[in-house]
């Protein structure tokens, strides 16, 4: 659905985007992470065909995002990481307007406002000034903005930037129903506990360049060192230290708030051997955990001096 190949971006002296590769299958969520002034925003606008890349390709759904932007402009919908709102519209006068910049006919922009406000939301708020919504619903009615057209493609450039954390769990359940509906969703974002349950795929990007891509899981595992074990046992913390440390699989062990935690290369199977090894020892376990390393350990590891 998205294909960027040796996507290049440079300003005078600086390289904003250093050959930039990467896929986004069709239905799929894909987190696009990395620090301030990255290359983020730059690739978004490239892909929605607001800015010229000095070199490489991008298509989306098919088009060409230079040779077609008028294609590609009909296929996505983006939202920035700014408002962009007319403050004395309603609700419902905002997407009648951006309805008609994309000559939808009049006869069918009433029902389309009415059907995005209430996929967002906003259906008790269709009548009120955009200027007296809250940051979190004007970013609700902004992500309605996007999607008029109904494009197959939408970018978001931080849609969660400055939303509280009820805000921010609604925002994540509408993006749910999107994927659920077909739509294909690039997100940038910094709040990376969420980017691992919604996204699907993780791309992440520094000083320009491309780190890592692909499915979420299979990311963090590349980048992650190991495995990690939380365990808890009943007064035996010694013993099962000193079990641990005899078992092949195990890397380290260390005693953190009052619990193991074991770090171990392996899958699940591993995982469940040493759980036997520690009660075949006659250790009583009363907690056994995975502890996931997560996408920031990730994009901690990926963003380090030492990668590329």
């Amino acid at each position: 659905m998205i294909t960027v190949q040796g996507l290049t971006k440079v300003y005078g002296s600086r390289t904003a985007l250093d050959a930039v590769s990467f896929e986004v299958p069709r239905g799929e969520i894909f987190g696009f992470v990395g620090p301030n002034g990255a290359g983020k925003t730059t690739t978004l606008r490239i892909l929605a065909a607001l800015l010229e890349p000095t070199a490489g390709h991008a298509f989306v759904d098919g088009a060409d995002v230079i040779e077609h932007p008028d294609l590609v402009h009909d296929r996505l919908g983006y939202m920035p990481d700014f408002f962009g709102v007319y403050d004395q519209l309603t609700a419902t006068e905002y997407l009648d307007f951006y309805a008609a910049c994309y000559r939808i006919p009049r006869s069918r922009r009433k029902k389309i406002a009415s059907d995005l406000l209430e996929l967002v939301g906003l259906t008790d708020r269709r009548d009120q000034s955009v200027d007296t919504l809250s940051r979190g619903l004007k970013q609700r009615l902004c992500l309605a903005r996007a999607l008029v057209h109904d494009p197959a493609v939408l970018l978001l450039d931080e849609p969660a930037s400055g939303l509280d954390p009820r805000a921010r769990v609604e925002m994540r359940e509408i993006l749910k129903e999107l994927q659920r509906m077909g739509k294909t969703i690039v997100i940038s974002s910094h709040i990376l506990p969420e980017l691992t349950e919604l996204c699907t795929m993780i791309g992440i990007i520094d000083q320009g360049r491309m780190r890592a891509t692909g499915p979420v899981q299979d990311v963090i595992r590349q980048l992650t060192s190991g495995r990690r074990l939380r365990i808890m046992v009943l007064g035996q913390r010694d013993e099962a230290v000193a079990t641990l440390k005899t078992l092949p699989s195990i890397r380290t062990v260390d005693m953190i708030n009052g619990a193991i935690e074991a770090e171990y290369e392996g899958d699940d199977a591993t995982a469940a051997s040493i759980l036997q090894a520690l009660t075949a020892a006659a250790i009583r376990v009363s907690g056994f955990s995975q502890l996931d390393g997560g996408l920031e350990d990730a994009f901690l590891k990926a963003t380090s001096e030492d990668v590329g």
